[in-house]
């Protein structure tokens, strides 16, 4: 139940975009606004959240997680009731909405990240990467199911979605309330400028991997919903496919992933040779599957071979969550993942903007330029995250031995 529990967190977090997406365009045509502002709502949130999240990581650092993923959850779920009755009810629809996504979006800062630092206090070496790799999972298990969800609630009415919000996040309220028992601190907080000192070690020493990894995940993120934006307009302009069809289809990379990403944490252990591998491996897939996209415009052959990048991010995800909480000791484990977590939702915030100016100017620019960037990625991780096998025995001290060049 603790693993459910945490399981719970991220879940609820990738809902916050995920689940929009399929009812864009018709929030488009009623609001009569441009794609771009379409693209804010979710643009909005994921600033928010990136903007919050090293806050709400240090806090959590020097108080306890559950204290601040608790109501986090709750102004989550508020922060929807306010778009939903901004849709419905205040005039100027569109700027309430938006009010009511950046409330979601500091909510959600203290979610998943902070849920990240929670599995590396509760669990050590080969269990913990299981239990991120569950994480991840049910990260993907969110995005597959919110799109499904998201349609179907749009039968009744587009902003229904937001309403839905607040009677979800009750249930991981619940559950982590009552199953999440932190051991309790015995020592008084470290102060502020001893903490700040001790990040600064960490980025000093480890920055250059750290930045690496941080970039990896910012760019699966990046990707993946640049992506989904995309499929969700054409699916609509071009075939003429909405409702719970439009849905499922775009569950279909989600489940790919989510499936990946479980398989993936579950094998690596602690073995961070394998990691960087995987990494890499991760990469080269998602290249190859986006230089192979400019050749394929029927529905069918274009899912199959998305799949091939929705695999490769499945494999890096899980990867990079076990060396980023791995990476630093307890004390300081809430900032750094939260960190992570921030540039995580920088690459989903900047997705959909960037997807639709990349739609304007081409097509086949848009799929060759992804290649590219996924390979200097690949190419990144490649050089720069240089592991020794230690077996995990220093990783609460501060944690991988790292070679760097």
């Amino acid at each position: 139940m603790v693993i459910a529990a945490i399981g719970s967190i991220p879940f609820i977090m990738t809902l916050g975009n995920s689940m929009l997406i399929p009812i864009l365009p018709q929030m488009k045509k009623d609001l009569d606004i441009s794609q771009m502002q379409v693209s804010l709502t979710i643009t909005v949130f994921s600033i928010a959240a990136a903007i919050f999240i090293p806050i709400l990581g240090y806090l959590s650092d020097r108080f306890s997680r559950k204290v601040i993923i608790v109501p986090a959850l709750i102004l989550y779920g508020l922060g929807g009731l306010l778009a939903g009755f901004g849709a419905t009810v205040f005039s100027n629809s569109y700027l309430w909405i938006i009010i009511g996504r950046i409330l979601q979006g500091i909510g959600a800062a203290g979610t998943a990240p902070v849920a990240m630092a929670l599995t590396g206090d509760l669990f050590k070496g080969g269990e913990r990467s299981r239990v991120l790799g569950l994480v991840e999972a049910s990260n993907g298990f969110g995005k597959v199911l919110s799109p499904i969800l998201g349609s179907l609630l749009g039968l009744i009415v587009w902003y229904s979605v937001f309403f839905a919000f607040p009677a979800i996040c009750s249930i991981s309220i619940i559950l982590s309330w009552v199953f999440i028992k932190e051991r309790k601190k015995h020592k008084a907080p470290t102060p502020f400028g001893k903490y700040v000192r001790g990040l600064v070690s960490v980025f000093k020493f480890e920055g250059r991997w750290l930045f690496v990894t941080y970039l990896a995940g910012a760019t699966c993120l990046f990707t993946l919903f640049g992506i989904l934006f995309y499929l969700s307009d054409i699916l609509e302009k071009e075939y003429n496919i909405d409702g719970v069809v439009k849905g499922l289809i775009l569950a279909i990379p989600l489940l790919v992933m989510g499936t990946s990403s479980y398989i993936t944490g579950s094998k690596i252990g602690k073995n961070q040779a394998t990691m960087k591998k995987l990494i890499v491996l991760g990469f080269l897939m998602m290249t190859l599957s986006y230089s192979l996209l400019v050749f394929f415009k029927s529905i069918v052959p274009f899912l199959f071979v998305l799949a091939i990048s929705s695999i490769g991010t499945g494999l890096v995800l899980p990867c990079i969550n076990s060396l980023i909480t791995g990476s630093v000791g307890k004390e300081r484990r809430g900032f750094v993942t939260s960190l992570y977590g921030s540039v995580r939702f920088l690459g989903v915030a900047i997705g959909p903007p960037i997807f639709t100016r990349l739609m304007d100017w081409s097509r086949t620019g848009m799929f060759l330029s992804l290649a590219a960037f996924t390979l200097l990625v690949g190419l990144l991780a490649w050089m720069l995250i240089h592991v020794k096998n230690t077996g995990g025995k220093n990783e609460e001290k501060g944690a991988f031995r790292y070679n760097y060049i």
